[in-house]
């Protein structure tokens, strides 16, 4: 039986509360001292940190130990309209009506609205071994786009792998822009390696450099290997070179019977960092690495409905969808840790 409670921001203080617990799931409820509201879902092989008011961000993942979170900055959430100044989460939800990294002749936010959106609502529904955290999120501008958001987590007992899912209608009477990516921020692991088993048909280098990006010699000299190459960068082993950051697209990318695309960061120990999608739902897809002395990362797959290069740019490629007025348009990715047994029994 299904099982909704709702959540306010009145239940939320410095001091952790447990909501719920059983033998499966233990779900907790507090305050940082930033005044962000947080509940963390947690079962047997780790837990999820969820920020359910601000944009229902996953701050922190950690599972069987291991830290899958990017670092980072940030040693607390910040409250913020924007993702840039509260940039050190797991994974935040990229859009609706504009992603990415604006150009000069963009006018909106790195990465789009919906980040760090004050939700409308949140709540917990909790069946038979699974946990879900949701909420709702209704966008709307005077004599402009209007739409609901309805991003959620899903856990499941004894599982490092969880779902996140996003569904988004057009509430106006005209048809909006949407531009979604499911943005997950992984942690670098020296000496990983970069596993697609269904491979793609081609990868390639971002050549755009986005005002944040500040080339050096010794990068620029990299890219131009890199271009010629994509391939060659397989492995994390060469943490120098990936400061500025090294963005790849990927093209035509393989699926199982079912439809879904797998990708995997394998570690050197066995485990795994992975990623699952429909590419009949994510169009692209990017993987982002960078390394330096306050920022490692190794998003090693981001699924997407267009290329991260801002709104104009993906416009000009035809890659901004339509929603036509009243419809939605569902998302779903399933991620996480596999043990070394795990990762085995997927690549058998």
């Amino acid at each position: 039986m299904n099982t909704r409670i709702a959540l306010y921001p009145a239940v939320f203080s410095e001091q952790e509360k447990i909501l719920l617990q059983s033998s499966a799931f233990k779900v907790s409820a507090w305050a940082y001292p930033s005044g962000v509201l947080a509940v963390s879902l947690e079962n047997s092989r780790g837990r999820l940190v969820i920020l359910p008011f601000q944009g229902q961000m996953i701050w922190s993942a950690v599972f069987d130990g291991c830290d899958l979170t990017m670092s980072n900055l940030f040693e607390q959430p910040r409250p913020s309209p924007t993702i840039i100044d509260t940039y050190g989460c797991f994974m935040f939800h990229s859009g609706l009506l504009r992603n990415g990294c604006p150009a000069p002749d963009d006018t909106h936010a790195l990465h789009g609205e919906m980040p760090c959106a004050p939700m409308d609502t949140a709540w917990l529904e909790v069946d038979e071994g699974v946990v879900r955290l949701g909420g709702a999120y209704e966008y709307a501008k005077g004599f402009g786009d209007r739409y609901r958001a309805s991003p959620s987590v899903t856990l499941r007992a004894d599982s490092a792998v969880f779902d996140i899912d996003m569904q988004v209608t057009n509430l106006a009477g005209k048809p909006m822009d949407l531009m979604y990516m499911a943005h997950m921020n992984y942690a670098y692991v020296d000496g990983a390696r970069f596993i697609e088993p269904l491979g793609m048909q081609r990868q390639r280098l971002r050549t755009s450099v986005p005002d944040h990006v500040k080339p050096t010699p010794a990068w620029s000299a990299y890219m131009a290997q890199l271009a010629e190459q994509p391939a060659q960068l397989a492995c994390l082993e060469q943490p120098a070179l990936y400061d500025p950051e090294i963005v790849f697209f990927f093209d035509g990318v393989g699926t199982d019977a079912t439809g879904q695309a797998h990708f995997l960061l394998d570690h050197p120990s066995g485990a795994a960092f992975y990623t699952r999608y429909r590419p009949e739902q994510f169009a692209h897809a990017a993987r982002w690495i960078l390394h330096t002395p306050d920022q490692q990362v190794a998003a090693f797959v981001l699924p997407s409905t267009c290329e991260p290069e801002g709104y104009n740019a993906e416009k000009a490629k035809g890659h901004v969808r339509v929603l036509p007025a009243k419809a939605s348009a569902s998302f779903s990715v399933s991620t996480g840790y596999l043990s070394a047994q795990e990762r085995q029994r997927l690549l058998d």
